[in-house]
């Protein structure tokens, strides 16, 4: 857990120039989406063009036409030079393994997406490397969909580009596993496993600087991370002894983190922003956050008064659930100037071996939750309590009979999840109006 400046940062990469290629395409299904009927404007029906590529790193060739598992394609860079378009797939081939990049800089559509996934049988295709980033989309609308990366240089999935999609990939033993890019924005990350990305980017003997072991790192804005598993993003660090964040943001606004599961992190969240930026109106809800380890912390953020990361104004955390036993633990941590329009908690249950929560200056816009632990250094807010939640397990943070947390948050409407889409807690329960809500992430 940073207690003082930790300022994201990575090597800027390379990005190769990428040389177009002519495959052979088959026809698919008419391309109603590019236009309101699919027919071209002069009255004639219009077919989209879509092709698949196939990769594969053992019996693959550079110099096969790449249009079939018999004739795929096998190298990184040569899958990297594919002149996609919308419609069309790249799939790499289960059990194989691959050294180096995957660049995809093509742009798909919103109805029409490149998508980048897997065939065959066998585990996850892993793209590894210390030269780069294992893969990066500088494209848009583009969707990847069952890759695993592990051990690259600093990023195992990096989004330049806008309107794309991680779904269920996986990537272990980065620097971040997920990083979006200040110019990248309205991406989602769902249903996929970022486990023991535990490596710094910044750890020297400059103090207060070091910064690393994320399990995804927003630097845009209007990004969705819903259904991930987010575990181990923890590294030594000479500043602080340990750090790392399962969901860092830094100079990103207006990002949605929802449903999540996080274990054993040093920090589930941590905002901030260089000065002349912003990191304003992000949203937590519905995430449940666990930690066997003696030091954790759920969400750190700042005021005005700390000229170097703050104001982070706007942050909402809703309807989470926490338990962190750890003796140096803290749940909520609001400083340099914390007030109502610097953070908002609404029907959280926080439990901790530590200090619940601290709050300087005007304190914390809370309400509805349930709060246990060593410490309790900020003001409770209507119809919160200091009680036992009651969970049934230190992992699990559904509620037993006769949790005081039963019934005790307030009624809330959508804009406080998000969106409608978003208001149900972790098992899909509704969270309806008709009656006061469970305070956490589950409805019992």
């Amino acid at each position: 857990m940073t207690r003082g400046v930790r300022v994201p940062r990575r090597p800027e990469a390379a990005l190769a120039a990428l040389v177009a290629v002519v495959a052979a395409p088959i026809w698919v299904a008419p391309a109603a989406a590019q236009g309101r009927t699919g027919e071209s404007s002069a009255g004639r029906p219009g077919w989209a063009l879509a092709r698949t590529y196939y990769v594969d790193s053992v019996r693959g060739s550079d110099d096969a036409a790449g249009t079939s598992p018999a004739t795929a394609w096998r190298s990184l860079a040569r899958a990297s030079r594919a002149a996609l378009r919308p419609g069309d797939r790249l799939l790499l081939r289960r059990g194989g393994r691959w050294n180096g990049t995957l660049h995809i800089s093509a742009h798909g559509t919103a109805a029409l997406p490149i998508t980048v996934g897997t065939y065959g049988t066998g585990s996850r295709p892993t793209i590894s490397g210390r030269r780069g980033d294992c893969v990066v989309v500088t494209g848009t609308h583009v969707h990847i969909t069952g890759l695993r990366a592990s051990d690259c240089r600093w990023a195992g999935f990096h989004l330049v580009g806008s309107h794309n999609q991680l779904v269920g990939v996986y990537a272990d033993r980065n620097i971040a596993g997920v990083a979006v890019a200040p110019v990248s924005a309205h991406n989602v990350i769902r249903a996929s496993t970022f486990a023991d990305n535990n490596r710094m980017s910044v750890n020297d003997r400059t103090q207060r600087n070091d910064s690393g072991a994320f399990g995804i790192l927003l630097n845009g804005d209007d990004n969705l991370v819903i259904g991930n598993v987010i575990t181990g993003s923890r590294a030594r660090s000479r500043d602080y002894g340990y750090d790392g964040a399962a969901v860092e943001i830094y100079n990103g606004d207006r990002n949605v983190v929802v449903h999540n599961i996080a274990r054993n992190n040093e920090t589930f969240t941590e905002l901030g922003h260089e000065p002349g930026r912003t990191a304003s109106g992000n949203l937590f809800a519905h995430n449940v956050v666990t930690s066997v380890r003696q030091r954790a912390a759920f969400l750190v953020t700042r005021g005005p008064r700390h000229l170097a990361l703050g104001p982070v104004v706007g942050t909402i955390a809703v309807h989470n659930s926490v338990h962190l036993p750890g003796r140096d633990t803290i749940g909520v941590s609001c400083y340099d100037g914390c007030s109502p329009r610097i953070l908002r908690l609404r029907n959280n249950i926080i439990k901790v071996g530590g200090v619940v929560g601290y709050a300087d200056g005007a304190g914390i816009d809370d309400a509805g939750g349930v709060y246990w632990g060593r410490e309790t250094k900020f003001r409770l807010g209507p119809r919160s309590i200091l009680a036992d939640p009651l969970f049934r397990g230190i992992t699990d943070l559904r509620l037993r009979p006769g949790s005081p947390a039963i019934g005790r948050g307030l009624r809330l409407g959508p804009h406080w999840y998000g969106g409608a889409e978003h208001a149900h807690d972790m098992t899909g329960r509704p969270i309806g109006t008709a009656r006061n809500p469970d305070a956490g992430a589950y409805q019992s």
